[in-house]
């Protein structure tokens, strides 16, 4: 509550008499507003003025000039419109303003100015409907907003809305954000107690925690991280030591003041304690530092030789001054330097504040005598005064002494400074001074007052001075101009070029000064202007492609790899891809030649773009076959040529023609004609259409008589011809017939003469042809003319008398193109690319004609007609000659390395050449030699830098007049420091700048260290010798040695062997070795040289040698005896086991061969063919996979094609009738009802006529003419019909109208008073019936057809025509064609079916680097990738694309830390000390698993001295040891795991924080109200992780438990787990539980413990406590069993509980106390039997099927044994 809220609170408490008051002022109020709304009500106008919306801007010119207009009416306050006049008109709106006409140009000018987003405000704040969430789980919506406004981009000025509108719409001003949930400060456990802070007496002990996870977005702080409880070991003998000896830090390094000023400063000083007398010194040191410098400099040679640049000498002040302020000057722009030396470097001019503080705390005890001290303060400002005026008599005194110097010495002093600076490498940037350092001693009370020395005068005094390098930070030189672009060429396109900069170090940093920034700085950079050329372009060119290969498609078992010739449909060809150097600008001269593309091939690293594709798939034309129709009939026999008929001889022919055009011309087909020689040509003859009808002789009514032929003129081939043509054939003669009277015997007319059985004659065979007829009636006794026996009724011919010999011409295939010499040569060589179709003369090709006589072989060409000899000579085209064209040679291959470290072995570098175009036709070869290989130079050795130490200079001790009143200090001897120089040199010792070092040769020597002038009773020792080498392990000793230096060789007590021991020797070592296995066993690798290359550099899976046997490595470890990783080569392993293993090689799978096409399913018209193949081995390790196999039975591929069947293909073959067989037999009259027969046979057609019998279901059953009849035999007299001939066609479209008829003639004439019967015969069309419709059906299309040579592929696929009937029976097309119906379809169509075109991958890489330098877990990988992805059923890529291997397996060896000793203090009890650890050499396998080993610092004598990567390694480090009593705060802890906000374990996107923290230790109870406030740092960190905190909770104990929470790493925390969801801890119960073993569950109920039970009271409450019982089973040869509980045992319930029950548990014993059976054992066991005895039986009655009644049936033993067959293969 605020100090308002406060205010009213406080008002209403005082006031709250008067609250009638208050509700009657607010009535008043509520009343007068109501009154007031009233009135507005009423006085609200009638007629209100209303306007539309402004128009569009219109105007001539853009901008500011256009108007705008809008509608503005009268309406009444009801909504209907009114007159103007009604409205007050001085009230009315305008209805035009002027705006601004915006046009597409003003884009440029405006655009929307976006203002930041403001904080998020809760939704719940900005909407009073919403209310904010109880429990914080994810976060809280917000809103947050910013400002759009429209501006001119030029200068900023606001504009209005609607001219950025008009280009794009306003920016959203408001949008959604997320306020995090408060997160709560996560604390640990408390650590334990400490010991108690005193040994007796009073103290106090501390634990503390540390912070896990800092308190944000407004969660609860951090609690008190240290508890305290006081402590009482036992009472004090003696007095309590009160005070303690404490030391101050070290004050900052300062210079001695010059000889001069001491000795003027001499007679004003006084002597003082040490302690003042420092402090003092410390003062003068620090006010003058850079004049006392100066003069320090100018007196003293040999330092300032070993120590200073010696051109700086005239400049020493303004030199010391400059760089000062330089220094300063660089720590304020943002070089990164420890903020100590910071402040020194900023505050050099001043007394320092560490002085300062060090003078404030001098001064502390003196406090209470201020005024006293005041005479003091006035004589040593007196003395200052007197101090200044003595420095300046000093400088004035030196300056003349400058002036002195004449010309002469000036110039020797220059020479002997130019000749220092040349043997003194690298001094100019070594300008190092040693100074003195120098810190207070205190004594210290314990509740932390400053007393009096003496109060501590019975410990020894520390030391209160040091010598120091004086504090100097890096001083660089200006960046350099930037050098030029590495790229010297324009390209936009391209990746850019490199310039740099650089600076130099003009000062070394020294003491603690800060670190040199970076010397080298690099941009990127792309030249530009008109002088700089266009870079040098490089694209991908491609050789041609090389043939097409259909054979790298087949499967492992197709049959076609033996034989290769003539495979032909898809293929794959493959071309090289190179890189060339193009241009965009090529001059016209020169774009023929590089058409040709015959370019340098260059690095393929230059081409950027993809490179295009290397293989291909490409088709190979199938050749079409020649396809010819059958054998027409033979002709008659004609002239050879009817136009030249001298030759007398005669030849019959039948032909063939050429269905389908074959692939290179009709030479490939086979003969198309085929003769016979005959006599008696002719080349026309007369041809017999038709007899007439018998005409009986002497112009009577029946008897013999004649038959006129009708004829016309035909040629060889069949066609009429004129009549006039057939003048010499001789013209056939009128036919004898006979027209029988009524008494005579009616015979049928002749059948046609059936087709002749034999096309020649020859020795066993003739040619016949027959023609029969039958009696219909018989003759009337003896009256009329008999009837012919049945000999007479058949009449046989010979036909085709010819001999069988066949004659034809044979021809060979054309052969080769080959010159014409008549024609002209014109043959040139031309470079075209394969598929242009170039010719370049004309050629000639021949072949061999021959006469054949069948089945004979060759004979004489005069067999043959000569009329249809083929051409044996005909013209071709001659292709053109095409080169080789192959690139020029590359360049050389770079050497693999400039320079060699070490290594003897000669590196070869090559160049190539590529063929671009293949030679063809003749052309040029191509040269043997592509490739040439040649040695390196021998490469020079390595240019390495080195740093060089120089000679360290005089050790300078603290000035004996700092130190002279210190107790034994002597002036000549003891602790200093001293520096030296270092300088850059190569490895030939040439000298190099100091900036290629710092770059190269890792880190840089010290160059200060403290050291010892010895003393005059002091021994001097060289350092020890490296310990001689073993001569095997376990064998002898080994020894190191010393000496004694300088004076020390002739002191006596130096030569004491015991105190000054020599010589050291110890045991050699007794090293053992073993090697261990380590890991898995690698990938299975194939031996490098075991690569087979496929035809023609086609590099396809199957064809490349990707299986077989390989070997695998396992890496071996090896173990020194203390379990340490050495080299393998110690256990004499070289680091592998080895193994062979085998890749298994793909097996594709496996089909049979095609079946034979089965029969079209219908005889007539369109149906299906199948042919199918079967699974004979399923693929396996990667083969090409199965096509997609039946669904039915997973084993056959089928293939189905319609099919067309010739509906003419069979026919039926009527006999003639038989003689009629009469029923009712009138023997005399041999007439009346009879029965005739005859044969029907279905006949397979040809061009010859039927000629063998086939099966009877191939012919339509309902075209069977019949095979029997029943009809009248005519009596004699009796009119004799003929056969019925065939039923007229019933027009169309079918009706019920329309009839159809048929008719005969009469034979026989009746006799007197006889008729003839009707001799036609009418029906009427019925459809379907005996009318048809017929319209065409079309098939679906096939699948797609290959040739048999073709693998995939241009195919063809077909549908078939079909003719059917509206019956829907298919019938014969030839229905459809008299009709004349529309065929608008396409019968054949191309198609494509998918080639299987396998996995094809690039070689394997070269091996990697191994993973890791060093440890167990390194790996050499390599890698493929798929060149060419697979393609339909192609063999699929394997999963394998990376393979692995061990590294070899090296100790690893790092420097580590030890851990930081104790804080020593020097001979004080407390303060600011210094605490030191060491470096060592460890080796570890590299796996977190194993620790660390300690081993020889000489094993990690190549690694750069460095820390976990961290190069400054720090040995020492300030620290404080607290004094007694004095409370303190710990160190600082390690950063906390990095952590992210989550809400589920999921990040919420505030970033990730870590945390640290120091804790509060105190250790008097007295001073605990001066302790510190504890402390917490935190840090935003990347790569946080989740952290989830649940609450835990143990058992109940009683009424209450332990909760607490717990991290998911098992972490017991603080703070972190939600404070809703915090479990109970405690419950209770009402009443309370009071009985014995009960206790209050979860359910606020009285309960048991574990193993009672709960015994109730009627009205529900617990009785009492009752154990459960327990069996108890005896164990063998043990009386004492456990015990087993019925119920679970629980795991929390303690032990001790068990004896407590066992008083009233009861037992079931089986066994008595002799180790028997009890009596109640048997009982209850033969109880038992008893029982299930009883259980079977009734079991087994209830179960059992009643008897049947027997039957005595002995058939039943002869029952037959059947087996049912279930389908069951092994049946």
């Amino acid at each position: 509550m605020g100090l308002a809220g406060r205010a009213v609170g406080m008002l209403g408490v005082s006031r709250g008499a008067p609250l009638l008051s208050l509700w009657s002022i607010a009535l008043l109020f509520l009343f007068i507003w109501e009154l007031d709304a009233q009135t507005a009500v009423e006085t609200k106008p009638m007629y209100i003025w209303q306007t539309g919306p402004w128009g569009r801007c219109m105007g001539s010119e853009c901008g500011p000039g256009g108007s705008q207009s809008r509608a503005v009416w009268c309406a009444h306050s009801e909504g209907w419109t009114t007159l103007h006049t009604n409205c007050d008109q001085t009230e009315r709106p305008d209805n035009q303003q002027s705006c601004f006409r915006v046009c597409d140009w003003h884009k440029e000018m405006y655009d929307w100015q976006l203002g930041a987003w403001n904080q998020c405000v809760p939704v719940s704040m900005r909407s009073s409907g919403v209310q904010r969430p109880a429990v914080c789980t994810w976060g809280e919506e917000g809103i947050q907003t910013r400002e759009v406004g429209c501006v001119q981009k030029a200068n900023g000025e606001p504009a209005e809305d609607a001219i950025c509108e008009y280009f794009e719409p306003r920016p959203r001003l408001e949008q959604a954000c997320l306020i995090p949930c408060p997160r709560d400060c996560v604390v640990s456990e408390f650590s334990l107690w400490t010991p108690c802070s005193k040994s007796c007496g009073m103290g106090l002990q501390n634990r503390i925690r540390f912070v896990l996870a800092p308190p944000l977005f407004g969660g609860s702080a951090c609690p008190n991280l240290t508890e305290f409880q006081t402590c009482q070991p036992g009472s004090c003998e003696g007095e309590e030591s009160l005070y303690s000896l404490r030391v101050g830090p070290w004050g900052p390094c300062s210079v001695p003041m010059p000889r001069q000023a001491r000795q003027a400063d001499k007679e004003p000083r006084e002597s003082d304690k040490l302690s003042t007398e420092s402090d003092q010194l410390s003062k003068e040191g620090d006010k003058q530092p850079r004049e006392d410098e100066k003069l320090f400099k100018g007196d003293d040679k040999q330092t300032t030789e070993g120590l200073r640049q010696p051109n700086e000498g005239d400049k020493q002040s303004k030199g010391g001054d400059k760089q000062t302020r330089e220094g300063v000057k660089q720590h304020k722009d943002g070089d990164k330097r420890p903020k100590e030396g910071g402040k020194q470097s900023k505050d050099g001019d001043k007394p320092s504040r560490l002085n300062r503080k060090v003078d404030k705390a001098q001064r502390k005890p003196d406090r209470p005598s201020r005024q006293a001290d005041r005479p003091k303060r006035q004589k040593k400002a007196k003395n200052k005064e007197k101090r200044q005026k003595m420095r300046e008599k000093v400088r004035e005194r030196l300056r003349e002494k400058g002036k002195v110097k004449d010309p002469e010495t000036k110039e020797l002093i220059k020479k002997k400074r130019n000749r220092n600076r040349q043997n003194r490498q690298g001094g100019k940037f070594w300008d190092l001074q040693v100074g003195y350092q120098t810190r207070e001693v205190n004594c210290v009370h314990k509740s932390g007052n400053v007393e009096a020395l003496s109060l501590c005068s019975q410990e020894i005094l520390p030391v209160t001075f040091q010598a120091c390098v004086m504090t100097k930070d890096c001083d660089v030189t200006e960046w350099s101009e930037w050098s030029a672009c590495s790229k010297e060429c324009y390209d936009p396109n391209g990746p850019n070029g490199q310039r740099i900069r650089t600076r130099k170090v003009s000062q070394f940093p020294s003491g603690e000064g800060g670190d040199c920034p970076e010397l080298e700085e690099k941009e990127p950079c792309s030249p530009q202007g008109d002088g700089v050329p266009p870079c040098i372009v490089y694209s991908w060119k491609t050789t041609e492609w090389t043939e097409c290969r259909v054979d790298v498609l087949l499967s492992q078992q197709d049959r076609r790899r033996g034989n290769q010739t003539g495979l032909c449909g898809g293929g794959i060809q493959t071309r090289e891809v190179y890189c060339v150097q193009s241009s965009a600008d090529t001059p016209p001269n020169l774009s023929s030649l590089m058409s040709k593309e015959e370019l340098r091939p260059m690095d393929n690293d230059l081409c950027l773009s993809i490179p295009p594709n290397t293989t291909q798939l490409c088709h190979i034309s199938c050749p079409v076959e020649c396809e010819v129709s059958s054998w027409s009939a033979w002709g008659p026999c004609t002239y050879e040529n009817c136009q030249d008929q001298a030759a007398k001889k005669g030849f019959k022919l039948r032909k063939r023609k050429i269905v389908n055009e074959p692939t290179g011309g009709t030479g490939n087909c086979p003969h198309l004609v085929e003769a016979i020689p005959c006599e008696e040509p002719s080349c026309y003859d007369w041809l017999v259409v038709k007899l007439e009808e018998c005409i009986p002789d002497n112009e009577k009514e029946c008897g013999p008589g004649t038959q006129n032929p009708q004829v016309q003129c035909v040629n060889s081939d069949g066609e009429y011809v004129e009549r006039q043509l057939c003048r010499d054939a001789i013209l056939p003669m009128p036919a004898i017939c006979e027209v029988p009277c009524p008494k005579d015997c009616a015979l049928s007319p002749w059948t046609p003469w059936s087709m002749c059985s034999h096309t020649c004659s020859g020795k066993n065979t003739e040619g016949k042809q027959t023609r029969a007829r039958s009696i219909l009636a018989y003759n009337a006794g003896e009256g009329g003319i008999q009837c012919p026996n049945i000999s007479s009724l058949q009449e046989v011919r010979n036909c085709n008398d010819h001999p069988c010999t066949v004659y034809h011409w044979q021809t060979s295939a054309w052969g080769q193109c080959i010159e014409d010499s008549s024609i002209p040569a014109t043959n040139t060589s031309v470079s075209q690319t394969r598929h242009d179709e170039a010719s370049c003369s004309v050629g000639m090709q021949t072949r061999k004609v021959i006469c054949v006589r069948v089945n004979v072989g060759q004979v004489p060409p005069k067999k043959c007609p000569e009329s249809l000899r083929p051409d044996t000579v005909r013209p071709c085209l001659l292709p053109c000659k095409r080169d080789c064209i192959v690139t020029p040679y590359s360049e050389w291959s770079p050497c693999p390395t400039t320079c060699q470290a070490g290594g003897k072995t000669k590196k070869k570098h090559s160049r190539k050449r590529i063929i671009i175009q293949s030679p063809a036709n003749g052309g040029q070869d191509c040269p043997e030699v592509l490739t040439q290989e040649r040695d390196c130079e021998s490469p020079s050795v390595c240019q390495g830098y080195r740093w060089k130490t120089h000679k360290w200079r005089r050790c300078q001790l603290v000035p004996w007049s700092v130190r002279q009143d210190s107790p034994g200090a002597q002036e000549i001897c003891g602790p200093g420091m001293q520096v030296r120089a270092v300088s850059c040199r190569k490895q030939d010792g040439g000298q190099a700048d100091i900036e290629t070092c710092l770059k190269i040769a890792r880190y840089m020597p010290p160059i200060t260290q403290p050291c010892q002038l010895p003393c005059q009773e002091d021994c001097q020792l060289s350092t020890w010798s490296k310990f001689s080498p073993c001569i095997a392990d376990c064998v002898g000793v080994r020894t190191r040695k010393r000496m004694l230096i300088g004076k020390s060789k002739k002191r006596d007590q130096c030569k004491n062997n015991q105190v000054y021991p020599l010589s050291e020797t110890q045991y050699c070592p007794c090293n053992k070795y073993n090697a261990q296995p380590l890991g898995n066993w690698s990938d299975c690798v194939l031996p490098e040289g075991g690569r087979m290359e496929g035809q023609l550099g086609m590099r396809v899976q199957g064809d490349i040698k990707e299986c077989g046997q390989g070997y695998r490595y396992q890496a071996t470890v090896c173990y020194d005896q203390d379990n340490r990783i050495v080299e393998t080569s110690r256990c004499n392993s070289h680091g592998y086991i080895e193994e062979a293993c085998i890749i298994p090689c793909p097996s594709d799978c496996k089909l049979s061969e095609w079946s034979n096409w089965s029969r079209c399913s219908k005889s007539c018209g369109s149906g299906v063919k199948v042919r199918s193949k079967w699974l004979r081995e399923k693929p396996y390790n990667g083969g090409r996979p199965c096509p997609k196999l039946d669904h039915v039975n997973q084993a056959q591929v089928y293939e189905v094609v319609p099919c067309l069947s010739n509906c003419g293909q069979y026919v039926w073959v009527a006999e003639p009738w038989s003689v009629w067989r009469v029923s009712n037999v009138d023997l005399r009259d041999n007439c009346g009802e009879g029965v005739q027969t005859r044969k029907v046979r279905c006949m397979l057609n040809t061009i010859d006529g039927p000629s063998e019998q086939v099966e009877d279901y191939l012919c339509d059953p309902e075209d069977m003419p019949l095979g029997a009849r029943n009809s009248q035999l005519p009596c004699p007299e009796d009119c004799v019909l003929s056969d019925w001939g065939a039923w007229s066609p019933c027009p169309l479209p079918c009706n019920g109208n329309t009839t159809r008829e048929r008719s005969s003639y009469p034979l026989r004439q009746p006799g007197e008073e006889k008729e003839c019967p009707p001799t036609k015969e009418t029906e009427p069309c019925k459809l379907n019936n005996n009318c048809f419709h017929y319209s065409y059906n079309i098939t679906d299309w096939s699948t797609c057809q290959l040739s048999d040579r073709a693998v995939c592929g241009n195919g063809i696929k077909t549908r078939m025509l079909d003719c059917v009937r509206s019956d829907g029976k298919s019938v014969d097309l030839k229905f459809c064609k008299e009709l004349g119906l529309e065929r608008k379809w396409q019968m054949n169509a191309s198609c494509v079916v998918e080639c299987p075109v396998n996995c094809q991958l690039s070689d394997w890489s070269p091996w990697s680097e191994c993973t890791h330098t060093c440890g167990l877990a390194g790996k050499l990988w390599r890698k493929r990738t798929v060149i060419q992805a697979p393609q339909g059923d192609g063999r699929p890529c394997p999963s394998q694309m990376e393979q692995w291997k061990p590294c070899l397996v090296k100790p690893c060896y790092s420097w580590r830390y030890s851990s930081w000793s104790e804080c020593k203090t020097e001979g004080a009890r407390c303060g600011e000390g210094l605490h030191f650890r060491n470096v060592s050499c460890f080796v570890s396998d590299g796996s977190d698993e194993q620790d660390s080993s300690l081993v020889d610092d000489e094993l990690c004598g190549d690694l750069a001295p460095s820390v976990d990567g961290d190069t400054h390694m720090i040995l020492q480090e300030p620290c404080t040891a607290p004094c007694p009593g004095e409370c303190y705060l710990t160190d600082w802890t390690v950063w906390s795991p990095c952590q992210l906000s989550c809400v589920g374990g999921d990040d919420v996107g505030f970033g990730s924080v870590q945390v640290r923290s120091r804790a509060v230790v105190a250790q008097d109870p007295e001073n605990l109200l001066q302790c510190p406030e504890q402390e917490l740092e935190a840090r935003p960190c990347t790569e946080g992780q989740c952290f989830e905190y649940k609450w835990r909770t143990g058992p109940w104990r009683g009424s209450s438990r332990h909760v607490w929470c717990q991290r998911f790493d098992g972490l017991n925390v603080t703070g972190g787990c939600p404070v809703s969801a915090k479990p109970m801890a405690d419950r209770s119960c009402d009443p309370p539980c009071t009985k014995p073993r009960s206790l209050c569950t979860e359910a606020g109920v009285c309960g048991c413990e574990e193993g009672y039970t709960e015994v109730m009271t009627s009205d529900g409450l617990l009785d009492q406590c009752t154990v459960i019982p327990v069996l108890e089973i005896p164990t063998a040869g043990d009386n004492k069993a456990d015990v087993k509980t019925i119920r679970a045992f629980s795991p929390i319930q303690p032990e001790a509980s068990s004896p407590g029950r066992a008083g009233r548990t009861w037992f079931l014993q089986p066994f008595g106390p002799d180790g028997k059976l009890k009596t109640w054992v048997y009982g209850v066991a033969a109880g038992a039997f008893v029982l299930l005895v009883f259980i079977i039986s009734m079991t087994y009655l209830a179960c059992k099927k009643p008897k049947r009644p027997q039957r005595r049936q002995m058939n039943n033993r002869l029952k037959p044994l059947t087996l049912a067959y279930d389908g069951d293969a092994d049946m």
